[in-house]
């Protein structure tokens, strides 16, 4: 049997206990601390000793930050399957993508016909299951038109509206025994759960896999898409007496031939011992991952594709012809995976290849390969881009996201290597106990990659500058497939390019920062009545110009509600000292009446902390945004914003003050040109084209723009972004480095030539 290159992991299978209450829920915080994946919980709700699983589970994601939860497994004759589908949901989306939903057809039918169940036979429950898989998969299918209609002999639904989507693609696993379960396991299942003692006969387990393996088959799925999740429980003992009894050696070379041998690749200890737990994971784990690793050269095989998923590859792409160190983290449209990678968090695609890389040299593969193909190319840190086409339809996308990694070099003198794929919030965390900090954005979630390339306009730009200001070096692989350094000595014209128009140039894999020294700060949220909108702006301009650059304030207008007009701000000032912040935040105060507001001293990577650790990409569509930088807020202009928000046309107007430290930088010192404006201003508006017929009233106060705000088509908006003798000399260093264009998905430096 073969092995499918699976992620070794492992779990625990914690009896859910009511007495003592906290004891499963102990356990599964030890399987955390411990390093565990994943940890079960058998669902028997007719056993009074036991808790509620569901009930269990949610308990559980909040008491647990990274570990998987799942049942082992859900006894779906006592939950109803749409129900089930929305609970699920939901619980993914609270703890950010962690649920696993293990199901089974129902044993104990007695026991549970006592609850209320219906008692069915074994091939009922078998087409029962399969009716309720789909109903489940039919609820999380938001993007689907339509209410979802399944007439089934078991399970039916008429019009159920579909929603909401998980946070991520929840695997539906399924514990399956019997031919026929098998058989459903292999055409319907992302994961199959059996339990190793189940397994009795020689040669059972053999046939089991190849039952699952030959119905994927007909079915026109990879078996390797399949995740084999193995239950275990066995004896530790100095002696070797048999299956899972004996030293932890034994058990790393039985575990290890039944991932080789057999394809399980999640084993999951039965256990409710946290010494045996202890035992498990500093023994055996580690030893199980490192002998497959050491076999799998030998062993993997490349990834293959049934009929039905090659039929939804798209033209123009020679997938037969991905480098094969990308060939099996590649995600094509017929893949289960396709539905999370397909999009980013503000723009619908529908990409024909995603390419998923984890080093510089994947890098310069992936886009040796995209320049061979004849489709678009685009490039993905995080998905959290505005203007950066970081998805498309029908071509290539090169994935980054794998690439996460914050180093910090030297502390006392703040060098820090960041990865593109890494988030702001992930890269605040990790400067905190040092003290460190580096400006980015206003939210937690972006990527570097992009941020860090076109600019880095935050709540502590006034004070330390744009993100682009603390570069101090890149590596970059260029359209050549050349991974080259860029900094103020080596590559210069390329450096200076790459702060501000980045994404023409190459991917970056690599960025060094200084960062700047930075303790607690003030956060103030605040809410104004604006109903007199141009008399509440000038007083903000002149609060937010006249401010020391200690303090950077957003403000943000929104639609107007009832003929009032609200206005939030959030201000941050760069002290600890509660009179500093207060005498910061007074004058700001007096620009229209406060409705109310809320002001902590806290610290910059909690400001960033609301971003989940994972964004669900589910979006369809294109944002419609409009930017301008803005030099000074004058009556007149605020006249024209009153005008321009009584029309309709915008959702969310907002005022990010620059300024300060972002002026001490000289205008051609990077692409960034813009230094000596006060605001970076963006508009999200309504689709179609009334945004820029009244963004056209606005255009005349604005001195360029900021091309990550900036939606508009490029060639209109490209002499905007770039000022004459910017733009001139950002070609030439393209037609050194790009000379072929490669690099066009963002704010194309050529956009507008022939």
């Amino acid at each position: 049997m073969p092995d499918y290159g699976q992620p070794i992991r492992f779990g625990t299978f914690v009896t859910p206990v009511n007495d003592p209450a906290s004891h499963p829920v102990q356990l599964a915080v030890v399987s955390e601390q411990l390093g565990y994946d994943l940890v079960t919980f058998q669902d028997h709700p007719y056993q009074s000793d036991f808790h509620d699983t569901w009930t269990l589970m949610s308990w559980v994601a909040a008491k647990t930050e990274r570990i998987a939860l799942s049942g082992n497994v859900l006894n779906l004759t006592l939950r109803p399957p749409a129900v089930l589908a929305r609970a699920a949901a939901s619980l993914d989306l609270l703890s950010e993508g962690r649920l696993t939903l293990g199901v089974g057809a129902g044993g104990f039918a007695d026991a549970a016909a006592a609850m209320g169940a219906p008692k069915r036979t074994p091939g009922e429950g078998m087409q029962a299951l399969g009716e309720a898989i789909e109903i489940i998969r039919g609820i999380w299918a938001a993007r689907e038109r339509g209410p979802l209609r399944v007439h089934g002999r078991f399970h039916q639904v008429d019009g159920v509206r579909r929603g909401p989507a998980p946070f991520h693609d929840i695997p539906i696993w399924v514990g399956a025994y019997k031919p026929r379960m098998l058989s459903l396991t292999g055409r319907l299942a992302d994961g199959w759960m059996p339990t190793l003692y189940g397994f009795t006969e020689p040669g059972s387990l053999e046939a089991a896999v190849e039952s699952v393996d030959a119905a994927a088959r007909q079915a026109g799925r990879d078996p390797g898409d399949i995740t084999r999740v193995l239950n275990i429980r066995g004896r530790f003992s100095p002696d070797a007496r048999g299956q899972l009894d004996g030293p932890p050696k034994l058990w790393v070379e039985q575990l290890t031939e039944l991932a080789i041998e057999h394809g399980f690749s999640t084993f999951v200890l039965m256990s409710d011992e946290p010494g045996e737990l202890q035992r498990f994971a500093e023994d055996v784990a580690p030893g199980v991952r490192e002998a497959v690793a050491a076999a799998r050269p030998a062993t993997s095989q490349p990834r293959s594709r049934g009929g039905a998923v090659l039929a939804k590859r798209h033209s123009g792409i020679d997938y037969d012809a991905v480098p094969a160190t990308l060939a099996a983290r590649a995600i094509e449209p017929g893949d289960r995976e396709y539905a999370r990678v397909r999009s980013t968090y503000l723009r619908g695609g529908s990409p024909g290849l995603v390419l998923s890389v984890t080093n510089a040299t994947e890098v310069a593969e992936a886009i040796g390969f995209a320049r061979t193909q004849s489709v678009p190319l685009a490039t993905r840190s995080a998905g959290h881009g505005i203007s950066g086409r970081s998805t498309n339809d029908g071509g290539i996308v090169i994935d980054l996201s794998a690439m996460r990694g914050v180093e910090v070099l030297d502390p006392k003198a703040g060098t820090v290597r960041v990865q593109p794929g890494a988030r702001w919030i992930e890269v605040a965390q990790a400067l905190a106990p040092y003290g460190l900090a580096i400006s980015s954005g206003d939210y937690g979630g972006t990527g570097v990659g992009g941020l860090a390339t076109a600019g880095g306009v935050g709540y502590l730009s006034r004070a330390h500058g744009l993100t682009i200001d603390h570069l101090t070096g890149v590596d970059i692989v260029t359209a050549d497939g050349t991974l080259v350094r860029a900094d103020e000595t080596e590559n210069p014209d390329l450096f200076w390019a790459v702060r501000g128009a980045g994404a023409n140039f190459g991917i970056v894999t690599s960025f060094d920062f200084r960062a700047d020294r930075l303790g607690r700060v003030g956060d103030a949220q605040l809410v104004f009545d604006a109903s007199e909108t141009a008399k509440f702006l000038v007083a903000w301009g002149q609060a937010s110009e006249g401010a020391p650059r200690d303090t950077t304030g957003f403000l943000n207008f929104g639609q107007a509600h009832g003929g009032q007009q609200l206005a939030r701000a959030r201000i941050v000032v760069d002290s600890e000292d509660p009179d500093v912040i207060l005498e910061r935040l007074a004058p700001f105060l007096e620009a229209g009446p406060l409705l109310g507001h809320e002001v902590v001293i806290t610290t910059y990577s909690e400001i960033l902390s609301a971003a989940p650790r994972e964004q669900a990409s589910t979006s369809s569509g294109e944002p419609n945004v409009r930017s301008g930088m803005l030099s000074t807020i004058t009556p007149e202009f605020a006249t024209a914003v009153g005008d321009f928000l009584a029309g309709g046309q915008g959702f969310l107007l907002q005022f990010r003050a620059v300024g300060g430290a972002v002026s001490d930088v000289p205008g051609d010192a990077t692409a960034f040109a813009h230094r000596d404006a006060n605001y970076a201003v963006a508009c999200f508006g309504m689709p179609g084209p009334g945004l820029d017929r009244a963004w056209d009233e606005l255009r005349p106060y604005f001195s360029g723009l900021y091309l990550s705000f900036e939606t508009g088509p490029v060639d209109q908006r490209l002499h905007d972004a770039f000022p004459p003798e910017t733009l001139t000399r950002l070609r030439e260093v393209k037609s050194t480095w790009d000379p072929e264009n490669v690099f066009r998905d963002n704010f194309n430096v050529w956009a507008d030539r022939p």
